[in-house]
């Protein structure tokens, strides 16, 4: 397969004016209006599929990615898209950049039923997957039967369902989802998590996904920006030595993982986006994976430092 038809667009710091993404502040439309955000997702869109992306992730919780992306599915009617949102989380920002909370996580029966029909709503018949939103050994979900029959339930409308992971115990809540059951049936079919040079420690765990049939998707393959705005020396290296920038690399190790089905984009511009989509042409070396690797860090440290990044 093409490596840029591995690469899908990820909508969390495109429908909300505040994310924790870094370097993205000088990316953005200055007003941050609900307008400026819906061309600027649509200018996304449209430059992503024109150079061969089909694949595009939102969800509830992120501000008005569905409705901007419904509007555009709406416009556009591309006919080769798949789209996968996810639920459990509810944005409560107001379209404030200072809000003091800006979402809120319940994995309940309610709300995912009311989050479900939202979502197909907006979506217009687009809807392909549906997420649980970070998914953790915590979560009710795992105990509830009847909201786990209520889930796969959305299979009788041709939606496949998954989860997403966060968090430094991302490899044991992996496993766990893969085995849930639902009348004999494996509950989930894709596993999002967030996978980066720097946080590894889920891989085992994908890949094991993977080689169980489930379409596996990463995120967050920047973190959250920190690997295109303060890349460590070795990352830089390495970039140098491939003439490509660092979050091109990024990316291109993220793709040089044969279990990795989609590797999601969280552009917030075309210019981000076509720095980004480098990453397609780029072929990393051993040697360059090997001194990759060497930057990855304890999961409860790295997922430490994300915590502490500010909503901007």
């Amino acid at each position: 397969m093409n490596a840029i038809h591995r690469l899908g667009i990820g909508l969390a710091a495109l429908g909300r004016p505040a994310y924790i993404n870094v370097g993205r502040a000088d990316e953005m439309p200055p007003g941050r209006s609900v307008e400026q955000m819906r061309e600027a997702t649509w200018d996304v869109l449209d430059t992503a599929y024109a150079r061969g992306v089909r694949w595009v992730d939102a969800a509830r919780s992120y501000g008005r990615a569905e409705e901007f992306l419904g509007g555009w599915l709406t416009s556009r009617r591309p006919a080769d898209v798949t789209v996968s949102s996810k639920w459990g989380y509810t944005y409560v920002g107001e379209w404030k950049t200072d809000a003091p909370v800006h979402e809120v996580k319940e994995h309940s029966l309610g709300r995912y039923r009311t989050q479900y029909e939202e979502s197909r709503a907006l979506l217009d018949g687009y809807l392909s997957v549906y997420q649980v939103h970070s998914l953790t050994e915590e979560s009710p979900l795992f105990q509830d039967v009847g909201l786990q029959a209520a889930v796969a339930e959305a299979a009788a409308d041709g939606v496949r369902v998954g989860f997403s992971t966060s968090g430094p115990g991302q490899a044991d809540t992996i496993r766990r989802a893969v085995a849930l059951e639902v009348s004999g049936q494996r509950l989930f079919s894709t596993v999002q998590s967030t996978w980066n040079v720097l946080e590894t420690s889920a891989e085992e765990a994908l890949r094991e996904a993977h080689d169980a049939g489930m379409h596996v998707l990463l995120k967050e393959v920047l973190a959250n920006g920190r690997l295109a705005t303060q890349p460590p020396a070795g990352m830089q290296n390495v970039a140098a030595r491939n003439l490509v920038q660092p979050d091109a690399l990024a990316l291109a190790a993220a793709l040089s993982r044969p279990w990795a089905d989609t590797v999601l984009i969280g552009a917030v511009s075309t210019a981000q986006l076509g720095a980004n989509l480098v990453a397609a042409e780029v072929s990393l070396d051993e040697e360059d994976l090997e001194a990759l690797a060497d930057l990855s860090v304890a999961p409860e440290v790295y997922w430490a430092e994300r915590s502490v990044l500010p909503w901007s």
